[in-house]
């Protein structure tokens, strides 16, 4: 039964109710308890209540008018992506220093800019939260994990116990930007665990040759010799050209697991 059903059912039965003696007074809540479902103390609440009302009011949702106007969004959206998507407090508190960019290339009225510099922290996360959603998907997991010759490199989860430098983790970082299409840039970072020396290259792409040219040019500069690198399972690394590159030399290769972003923590912080 439904809840205007009900409702009109014990408004039929409320005043016949309450003028019945009290063997009809049983009968009708009989009849009311199985007819509606309730238990028998609620009926008798409901049946000697006030009469009910038939009429079904609206409800009235109470909801707020959105304070932050459709321009101030956009304008923070374009600053939040010129800054390089950074969260909400530390957005906030570069406002200040991104307006008088946002001034001229948005023109940005003197209101605009008092309403944009209100906008608090847990606001601001609102608002960006459905451009997050579809910027994470573009910008995040550009890593495509490597097949081949995978189960020739071990995997490593384990905390690093090493009491000597020359054991590392590498990454490659991408910087498109939110647009991944065509060649761009990215940084070919390496971390030595025991000292943690950080040696950095910029690499065009994701080409095998060139991202083992680059760790060729960081193992030559390092002022210790290179023992063991660490990465994920990009293809950028899993491959053959870097698995014979470090046998030859007698370099301990091992990997991550997959999507498991801890096992390579010390780079991952660097990045």
């Amino acid at each position: 039964m439904s809840q205007r059903g009900r409702r009109e059912y014990l408004a039929s039965i409320h005043g016949r109710y309450r003028t019945a003696g009290r063997r009809e007074k049983g009968r009708i809540l009989d009849e009311f308890c199985r007819v509606a479902g309730d238990h028998r103390k609620y009926a008798l609440r409901l049946l000697n209540g006030p009469a009910p009302e038939t009429r079904v009011r609206p409800v009235r949702r109470r909801g707020r008018r959105p304070k932050y106007s459709e321009p101030v969004v956009r304008a923070l959206v374009t600053i939040w992506t010129a800054a390089g998507y950074p969260w909400s407090v530390r957005l906030k508190a570069l406002l200040p220093s991104w307006l008088p960019w946002a001034r001229r290339r948005l023109r940005l009225s003197a209101a605009l800019e008092r309403e944009l510099l209100l906008i608090r922290a847990r606001q601001m996360d609102r608002r960006l939260q459905r451009y997050k959603r579809d910027r994470k998907r573009r910008l995040y997991g550009r890593t495509k994990p490597g097949t081949l010759l995978k189960h020739h490199i071990p995997l490593k989860t384990e905390r690093w116990d090493v009491d000597r430098p020359g054991f590392t983790e590498l990454d490659l970082v991408s910087h498109s930007g939110h647009c991944a299409d065509g060649e761009f840039l990215h940084s070919l970072n390496v971390t030595d665990i025991h000292t943690t020396w950080v040696e950095t290259r910029a690499v065009l792409g994701k080409a095998q040759g060139r991202i083992l040219q680059a760790l060729q040019d960081i193992r030559s500069n390092l002022p210790f010799a290179l023992c063991g690198i660490g990465s994920d399972n990009g293809s950028e690394f899993i491959n053959a050209q870097m698995l014979r590159y470090c046998d030859q030399h007698a370099i301990e290769f091992t990997r991550g697991r997959p999507y498991k972003k801890d096992d390579n923590a010390h780079i991952e912080q660097k990045n």
